[in-house]
This record gives C-alpha cells, sequence and structure tokens, in this order.
C-alpha cells in the first residue's frame, strides 16, 4: 500500500495539468513513451507504460478518435499493430512540458535535491528487480484404479 499512497501522492502535482489539457493519466503515459521512443507496437507500448494491454485498447480507442495517435499495421506483418503520435499530441507535448517541469521542481523544492535523487535512486532499484520466480504447484500422483465391468442385469420375460 505505501507504494500505492506515494503514487497517489506524486501524481496530485501532475494531475491538474493533465486534465486542464483533456488528458487522462494514462493518455499521457501512452503519448510519453511515444514521444521518447517513437512509432512502437502496441505490446512495447504496454510495457514501458505500465498498462496491461486490455486497458490499453480501449485507452487508444479514445485516443485514435480524439486524434492523439494514428494506429498502422505493416504490408511485411499484418499481425502486429503500430502506433505513432499525431501532430496535435506532439503540440500536446510541447505546450505541457514545461507544466510537468514545474511541478518536478515543485517536489524538488518540497523534498530537497538529494533526497529526490536518493529516492530516484531507489525507486531505480526496485525497477531493476527480477521477476519472481513463479510458484510451481504441488503435484500430486494419483493412482488410477480399473474400474470393474458393470454387471449385467438379467430380465425375466414376461
Amino acid at each position: 500500500m505505501l507504494l500505492l499512497q506515494s503514487r497517489e501522492s506524486v501524481m496530485r502535482y501532475f494531475r491538474q495539468a493533465l486534465k486542464q489539457r483533456g488528458l487522462t493519466e494514462q493518455q499521457w503515459r501512452v503519448i510519453r513513451v511515444l514521444h521518447e521512443f517513437g512509432e512502437l507496437e502496441t505490446g512495447k507500448i504496454a510495457e514501458e507504460s505500465c498498462i496491461l494491454a486490455p486497458s490499453l485498447s480501449g485507452v487508444l480507442d479514445r485516443m485514435e478518435r480524439d486524434d492523439l495517435i494514428v494506429r498502422y499495421r505493416l504490408s511485411s506483418d499484418q499481425r502486429k499493430v503500430f502506433v505513432d503520435l499525431t501532430g496535435r499530441s506532439k503540440e500536446l507535448v510541447s505546450n505541457i512540458s514545461d507544466s510537468i517541469e514545474v511541478q518536478y521542481a515543485a517536489l524538488e523544492q518540497e523534498l530537497g535535491q538529494e533526497r529526490l535523487l536518493s529516492i530516484y535512486s531507489l525507486l531505480d532499484n526496485l525497477i531493476a528487480l527480477p521477476e519472481p520466480e513463479a510458484a510451481k504447484p504441488d503435484i500430486v500422483r494419483t493412482r488410477i484404479t480399473a474400474r470393474k465391468p458393470a454387471r449385467a442385469t438379467s430380465r425375466k420375460a414376461s
């Protein structure tokens, strides 16, 4: 719960800037990922933005409807869907960047540069944790017993 509470505390600094521009947090995460990496396949966007694939599908639908992204397939592989930013979302990035930087400066003012850098370092350590090994279910061997043949029932003819 502590990590979730700290995330919420930090997001309070940024929500107003996003809301003023009509963006949800998830939409902003997608825009940031695409701004940083350029066009990407949807699976990579899900991974980088920490949005589960089923949720991302709906987010991308709304973003496409709002002219924030374009989706396309390559002629060489029709199975994969790629996504890129539109001019509108690129403009949003440049418009919102100053507001976001002001909020990062406010965080630094509250926490101090040294503590903030320490937090970033600790978060990097958390991010770098290896995947936990999946718990292997206990396998129980159950003996299969042969069924006894069903008895033939005789009927008397009346």
